[in-house]
């Protein structure tokens, strides 16, 4: 039940910055907006990390099945990717490696400055 409450508090947040991207028509993505909401109410104390700290990590555990919406959305637009294959073969590739090896650093930079 706890995590539950803490995810629904991280959608509340994401909710929320999708409705002042739309409402006032900004750039920005809504998940961007509400990420930043959230570390606003982070840094001045007014959201406590213990009201969303096991639903957040709950989420990260399943990170992976965030992306299958995303994957299978490829196949509708199946005929754009045809012919070009081996160049995105490369890009899912490099980009991969990059976001891998970029999230082991700072991961491993922020476990280092904890200590």
């Amino acid at each position: 039940m706890k995590i539950t409450l803490h995810i629904i508090i991280l959608c509340l947040l994401a909710s929320l910055g999708n409705w002042i991207q739309h409402t006032f028509h900004l750039l920005i993505p809504g998940s961007v907006i509400g990420m930043i909401i959230l570390f606003i109410l982070l840094f001045f104390n007014i959201v406590k990390l213990s009201w969303i700290d096991e639903g957040a990590k709950f989420m990260v555990r399943h990170l992976t099945l965030f992306f299958i919406p995303a994957t299978v959305g490829i196949i509708d637009y199946f005929d754009l990717f045809l012919g070009k294959g081996i160049l995105l073969f490369f890009i899912v590739i490099i980009s991969t490696i990059l976001v891998m090896v970029s999230s082991g650093w700072i991961s491993q930079w922020l476990i280092m400055r904890k200590e």
